[in-house]
């Protein structure tokens, strides 16, 4: 099984760019790498999910090394409302009937695309 590793806490100040690193080695070619976030009491909200290369959402990016192996997510200008727990989670893309990849989590319904 692919596993991720992530540093367990990140100091920042309000208004500049966090980067949150995660570390895949195991990653196997057909993962997609998703990150969500959890604030205490609730269930975890869906933030971004990409492959390969750099991915654009509204409220992070995410860039993914060249090999995979790694990725960081990239939250800007931080307020505190952006507190909260983060995770990477790999999950394998699965394909509709059109071709289309879908990479759904299954670790929770809420949130994934």
């Amino acid at each position: 099984d692919a596993k991720t590793t992530q540093p367990n806490s990140m100091d920042c100040a309000e208004g500049e760019d966090v980067n949150l690193p995660c570390n895949h080695s195991t990653i196997r070619g057909d993962d997609y790498i998703h990150w969500y976030r959890q604030n205490p009491n609730q269930s975890p909200q869906y933030v971004i999910h990409g492959f390969r290369d750099t991915v654009n959402g509204s409220m992070a990016s995410l860039t993914i090394a060249s090999d995979r192996k790694s990725s960081t997510l990239v939250l800007p200008q931080v307020t505190l409302r952006d507190a909260a727990v983060y995770y990477c989670a790999l999950r394998e893309a699965h394909w509709d009937i059109q071709g289309c990849t879908c990479a759904v989590s299954l670790l929770w319904e809420e949130g994934g695309t």
